[in-house]
């Protein structure tokens, strides 16, 4: 491959380049300092998911998702206590039938078997009727749920600030509106009902039970406590389980997602095997997770059936003497052996519910753990409109006065310092890798705000402003030009929703993205797919310019908005470039010293400081750090 002068510069000019993101050279404000010996990555990806939820969030989350649908709740709470009395009446007609129904039969009385034959019959049906009746309810109620919490997650997640996004992964944001909701939905969709069921079920057959016979309703009631002790032992030992097993399962699908949206550099780089073996580590610990799970369950069946079965044979004997002795009738016998199968078979349903339980209570903590994050940019209780361009420009002048920055950790990356930018200037920030750059840009777009000292706007301080009037006056193009999966027509017009085709025409025009994008198969309603990846990245930055000069922002910041690009795409994209700044107050975050020359003023920054403040010839001619960085760019071009 042939190397151009210019690409030789850019390379000498390699450290102008600007902080990228978090582990690519300046850190995200909110990253603890790196300790010594800690791996690059973070360490162990599973305590990247710490959110920890306050005391009393996983309730009142619930509550809050619930409460709105009361009355569906009580209808069919009400619903499953009838189907539940349907049921249970079984066993006392069975008892009603030996000890009334076969003796009238000796006597040719038919009647009382009837009855029973029919009432049993209508139990039957009564039982059917309400189980399909809670059971489309429930389901309502259930998807209303899991809708609201998919919403509320995915607005909440948009609502966060950038340093947020910048340290939690967008794998775990997946895994919170996916495997952890689905696990809520288990919980809603099957696991409550056969909670509700067996508790209701153990009411009744224990009030049935001692109503037919005291000893022996005692004696039922008695076994509840070792099954007690084993529930309450099993729920505290899976509870850990399960939340082990819900931060392992975000960790697989974490990495998935980072290999597949960063497949080109796995391929270029073979890092196949590598990230096979990682994510077979993770598969293999998410693994023995669901293993330690499965031998906890295990370890409560079998001491549940111990005391259930143990409990029968005791009642029976007991039963069976009473019989004899002629102070038990028979069908009294029979009927609480039916009720005392029933009271002990849904013991083992109990523990597969909480199971679903314990990992539907990890899951919701972990979402009230991400739902009571709030933005560390917020927008202001009282919020101000921006006055009128003084000068009739569409530029506006920018002041950080006694602006400082540090990490919520201690570690500071912008020490105090006071800049204002006149209206309409252009201004070029270059320096080194972690130098602050990027920083200041984000201060300037309140991506962060400072701590200290404030940022105006023609006078205005940006916390006073409300979220969206600070981004119809301060646009920020990238230098990756994100485009979203959509037509070329609906990616420039995110910056004005509301514009006609055209509006957005003419920008493209005033760029000189007009001719790619009618060349396009489709034109502008072409589908630029994930990421644009349909178009190269030149001219996707071209489409994230038009983008900015059709929103007609007062400030626009450009971070190295053509570090990534060719020589014919820079040249391109730097036309544009010509147009969109024209009138506009201007940052740009300068990559290649050719992309300063366009600059009114040019700031040189080391170590977040602001060391060198001039014009772009001043400063050539000067002695100081810019002079020799362009000096070395001159001659490389030779």
């Amino acid at each position: 491959m042939t190397t151009t002068a210019d690409d030789r510069a850019g390379d000498q000019a390699d450290e102008l380049t600007d902080d990228r993101a978090p582990g690519e050279g300046e850190r995200s404000p909110t990253a603890a300092p790196r300790k010594a010996g800690e791996p690059a990555g973070g360490g162990d990806p599973f305590d990247q998911d710490a959110l920890p939820a306050p005391p009393g969030a996983t309730g009142t989350l619930l509550r809050s998702l619930l409460w709105p649908r009361r009355g569906r709740v009580a209808v069919a709470s009400l619903i499953l206590l009838l189907q539940q009395a349907a049921v249970q009446a079984g066993p006392l007609l069975v008892a009603y039938a030996i000890d009334r129904g076969v003796p009238a039969l000796r006597r040719d009385d038919f009647g009382p078997l009837i009855a029973v034959a029919s009432a049993y019959l209508l139990c039957s049906l009564g039982a059917g009727l309400f189980q399909y009746a809670f059971v489309r309810l429930a389901a309502r109620v259930n998807q209303d749920v899991l809708l609201e919490l998919r919403g509320r997650i995915f607005r909440h997640a948009q609502a966060l600030s950038v340093d947020f996004h910048e340290r939690y992964t967008s794998g775990r944001l997946i895994s919170r509106s996916t495997t952890d909701v689905e696990s809520l939905r288990q919980l809603l969709g099957e696991g409550l009902q056969e909670l509700i069921g067996v508790v209701l079920s153990c009411v009744y057959i224990c009030a049935l039970l001692l109503y037919l016979d005291a000893g022996i309703g005692g004696l039922a009631v008695l076994s509840f406590v070792p099954l007690y002790l084993l529930i309450r032992r099993y729920r505290r030992r899976v509870s850990v389980v399960f939340g082990k097993r819900s931060t392992a399962i975000a960790a697989v699908i974490v990495k998935f997602a980072e290999t597949m949206n960063g497949i080109r550099p796995v391929r270029a780089f073979r890092r196949e095997r590598a990230n096979d073996a990682e994510f077979r580590a993770l598969n293999h610990r998410h693994e023995r997770t669901n293993g330690d799970g499965l031998l906890e369950m295990a370890q409560y069946v079998v001491g549940s059936r111990i005391v259930a079965n143990t409990t029968v044979a005791g009642i029976v004997l007991w039963g069976a003497y009473q019989v004899a002795a002629g102070s038990l009738a028979l069908g009294v016998l029979a009927a609480c052996v039916l009720y005392l199968r029933r009271l002990y078979d849904p013991i083992d349903r109990l523990g597969m519910f909480l199971n679903s339980y314990q990992s539907a209570a990890a899951s919701l903590e972990k979402i009230a753990g991400l739902l009571a994050q709030t933005p560390t940019v917020r927008e202001p209780a009282e919020p101000r409109a921006l006055p009128a361009p003084a000068g009739g420009g569409p530029g506006r002048e920018v002041v950080f006065d006694g602006v400082g920055f540090a990490y919520r950790t201690g570690g500071e990356v912008l020490p105090r310092f006071s800049l204002t930018l006149p209206a309409g200037q252009t201004v070029a920030v270059v320096g080194s890798t972690g130098a602050g750059k990027s920083t200041l840009a984000k201060l300037l777009a309140r991506f962060y705000d400072p701590t200290e000292g404030r940022i105006l706007l023609d006078g205005t301080d940006l916390r006073d402003l409300a979220v969206p009037e600070l981004r119809r006056g301060v646009v920020m193009v990238t230098q990756e030009a994100f485009l979203f999966s959509g037509t070329v027509a609906e990616n420039i017009a995110i910056g004005r929703p509301d514009a006609t085709r055209d509006d957005i025409e003419r920008a493209a025009k005033a760029i000189g993205a007009h001719d790619f994008i009618s060349g396009l198969p489709e034109g502008y309603d072409t589908d630029v797919r994930k990421r644009g990846g349909r178009i190269s990245a030149g001219q996707r930055q071209l489409v994230a310019f038009a983008r900015a000069l059709l929103a007609d922002p007062a400030v626009l910041i450009l971070d190295e908005a053509t570090s990534s690009l060719d020589v014919p795409g820079e040249r391109a994209v730097q036309r544009a470039m010509d147009t969109v700044l024209r009138g506009r107050t201007a940052v740009v975050i300068a990559h290649r010293l050719s992309t300063v020359e366009i600059a009114d003023r040019v700031l040189v920054m080391e170590h977040g400081r602001i060391v060198e403040d001039g014009s772009p010839a001043g400063l050539v001619g000067g002695t100081g750090r810019f002079a020799g960085l362009h000096r070395a760019w001159r001659d490389s071009l030779t």
